[in-house]
């Protein structure tokens, strides 16, 4: 979960200014622990926080500039945001992320390369040396079109990142662990690799935009994509705005989580500095509603067979394990000597099956392979599809289907197709002929 907080909260902004006078800043009722309760309940395993966005205002007090916390009448000056969202997460055992936005509208060194390089890798040290153990750093290639030109240097800052923590996550543009989709709608291609070439990459390149939508099947570097979205209009929080619907979030969460993709949901803080109550809802309305869509899946009741399957009945492959808890290491592979015509079938019981949503993951830790699949019922084609990866969701456009044999077949795959789970399920939230 992102979470946009800072100035702009407090001035009914989106990018600040960076004249911002830090005495705006005075969020009285801060409640970090309310913001991570928030995320723990809406199944929320990661929460970043905008720690700087591009008003150059910083929610820690850094020993390189004023324009900080220690700035403003919020505790005296004796703030510290981001410990204070440290601590929380802590607490509820869930991981942190951070934001440092390269652009700076306020430091006098923006603008003058080496100094403001400097000063930012001084500001990132100071972020991943003092917080403990940081999941996922965010970098970013926004600017204004009136910015001063320079350069940032990247390589520095993510050599530098990775020194100091070697595990942490590193998302751009370009990687190198975590790739931007491309929009912030929270859509992702309706084909998505986790593959890409990299060497195709740069940050803030408005020309890649579709490129690392869709990924790339002949890519040599493993980058999956995350798309970020607010649950709001607006990134920060505005009194005039309202949460998106629940059939908006839904659709966003079928087009970044069921096409492969990460989702990083912005909920952001209000001026009070609390999650806003018609948001908590929302987030629970959300989680609700995954949870009744997906908590039942009706494959788990049918008869199973399949095409073929590697080492033969009782090889430990065979089509049963797409039913089993273990959606990773856990899967079934056809024969290694059959190259075409790959399918898992499900028989239904007398009464039959009724659905209106198909998922299929596959066993992604040994790669991503399927190019293309389609979904029949009873012998009529409901779904066809290019990628799969870890999760991919066809919500059916005719709505529900009522049938007894549901057969999925791999059309085409990047050596064989390795399936580790396939569900069967209901959305009684989704109504496409009304």
């Amino acid at each position: 979960m992102f979470l946009h907080f800072g100035v702009n909260t407090f001035s009914d902004s989106e990018w600040g200014t960076g004249h911002e006078n830090p005495a705006i800043f005075n969020p009285i009722g801060l409640d970090a622990n309310q913001w991570v309760n928030t995320a723990v309940e809406a199944g929320v395993s990661l929460v970043i926080l905008t720690a700087k966005h591009h008003d150059g205002f910083c929610l820690w007090p850094s020993k390189y500039t004023d324009h900080s916390v220690k700035s403003s009448p919020w505790k005296n000056g004796n703030g510290d945001v981001v410990q204070e969202l440290v601590n929380a997460a802590k607490a509820r055992e869930i991981d942190v992320g951070l934001y440092l936005s390269p652009w700076d509208r306020h430091d006098p060194r923006y603008g003058h390369e080496l100094q403001y390089n400097e000063y930012y890798l001084a500001q990132l040290q100071e972020l991943l040396n003092k917080y403990g153990s940081v999941k996922e750093i965010w970098f970013d290639g926004a600017k204004g079109s009136n910015a001063p030109n320079m350069s940032y240097y990247f390589t520095d800052w993510f050599s530098m990142v990775n020194e100091l923590q070697s595990s942490i996550n590193i998302f751009s543009d370009a990687g190198p662990g975590v790739r931007w989709v491309g929009n912030e709608n929270g859509s992702a291609g309706s084909t998505c690799w986790s593959t890409i070439n990299r060497t195709s990459l740069s940050i803030g390149n408005a020309s890649i935009v579709n490129y690392l939508n869709t990924g790339d099947p002949r890519g040599i570097d493993w980058l999956p994509a995350e798309c970020d979205v607010s649950i709001r209009p607006g990134w920060f929080w505005h009194k005039s705005q309202s949460p998106k619907k629940l059939s908006q979030l839904l659709e966003i969460y079928y087009n970044s989580v069921g096409r492969n993709c990460l989702l990083l949901l912005n909920v952001p803080p209000n001026s009070t500095g609390l999650i806003s109550e018609n948001d908590i809802h929302r987030l629970k309305e959300f989680r609700s509603a995954i949870d009744t869509i997906f908590s039942t899946n009706l494959a788990e009741k049918c008869f199973i067979k399949a095409s073929s399957q590697r080492g033969g009945k009782g090889g430990g492959f065979g089509p049963e394990n797409v039913l089993d808890s273990d959606h990773i290491w856990s899967y079934w592979a056809p024969r290694d000597e059959d190259e075409e015509d790959h399918w898992i079938e499900f028989r239904g019981t007398d009464e039959g099956l009724k659905f209106n949503v198909i998922r299929i993951q596959e066993a992604i830790g040994l790669g991503q392979r399927i190019k293309k699949h389609a979904i029949y019922v009873d012998g009529k084609r409901v779904a066809q599809g290019t990628t799969v990866g870890y999760k991919r969701l066809h919500r059916l456009e005719e709505g529900i289907v009522q049938g007894q044999v549901v057969r999925i077949r791999i059309r085409e795959s990047r050596g064989l197709p390795l399936i580790s789970s396939i569900g069967l399920h209901f959305d009684p939230f989704w109504h496409p002929n009304e």
